[in-house]
């Protein structure tokens, strides 16, 4: 039976309407001394990845101290743009709804992102989706650069088995990292990828939004799977 509801954030709890990437920009140049001119592709692909190549493209060659450096610079950007991130983000249609609805049915809640974990905590916090959280349980961007590995990392944390888990993401990349353990995918078209492409990867579920919180409910459950 699952218990644990492993919740993806960029489009799909959350919208940063580009200030995800101006934060990067500005993070990016205070850790290399360099202006950020173009970035790496993002969509699925933790930080860690998402800063090395982003400096590729600029002729740098980093390590795990400069991406430290980069996290650091990440998270304070976050700290003190919550204001603006509030103001131009938003939280996507149904995202709070669901996170109440699971919970009331008892299911522990978590985070894999390609997110450092502080930068994923302040994204939920400034649009209230973090109180059902437990944030012990997930598994972040600066812990590998392989989002199958972060789903693994997460499984081991909460003591659970692929069949005590679902994974809800909005990418390609979502879906594979749940497949590669076991575990069950729930996609949802609110990103880049629409539904089409999101059935392709073999997604146990496709969703266009998280607004029918009864028909989630019952995909996470495993039942009525479509």
């Amino acid at each position: 039976m699952v218990r644990l509801v492993l919740w993806d954030i960029d489009h799909t709890l959350i919208d940063t309407r580009g200030v995800g990437r101006e934060l990067s920009a500005a993070a990016f140049h205070r850790a290399t001394g360099q202006p950020m001119r173009e970035q790496a592709k993002i969509d699925g692909i933790t930080e860690s990845v998402i800063f090395r190549e982003t400096a590729k493209l600029h002729g740098l060659t980093t390590d795990r101290a400069d991406f430290e450096r980069f996290a650091d610079a990440l998270t304070d950007q976050h700290l003190k743009q919550a204001g603006e991130l509030r103001e131009r983000g938003h939280a996507l249609p149904g995202a709070a709804a669901a996170l109440d609805a699971l919970a009331a049915f008892g299911f522990q809640q978590t985070v894999v992102s390609g997110n450092v974990r502080r930068v994923s905590e302040i994204k939920l916090q400034v649009f209230g989706l973090d109180r059902h959280i437990i944030w012990n349980l997930g598994a972040y961007g600066e812990e590998s650069d392989v989002r199958a590995s972060l789903v693994h990392l997460s499984l081991q944390r909460a003591n659970a088995s692929a069949a005590d888990a679902v994974l809800i993401g909005d990418t390609p990349a979502d879906v594979e990292g749940a497949h590669a353990n076991g575990v069950r995918a729930i996609a949802v078209a609110s990103g880049r990828s629409n539904e089409a492409a999101l059935r392709d990867t073999g997604a146990e579920a496709v969703l266009s939004d998280l607004r029918d919180t009864e028909l989630l409910v019952k995909l996470v459950r495993g039942s009525d799977i479509a």
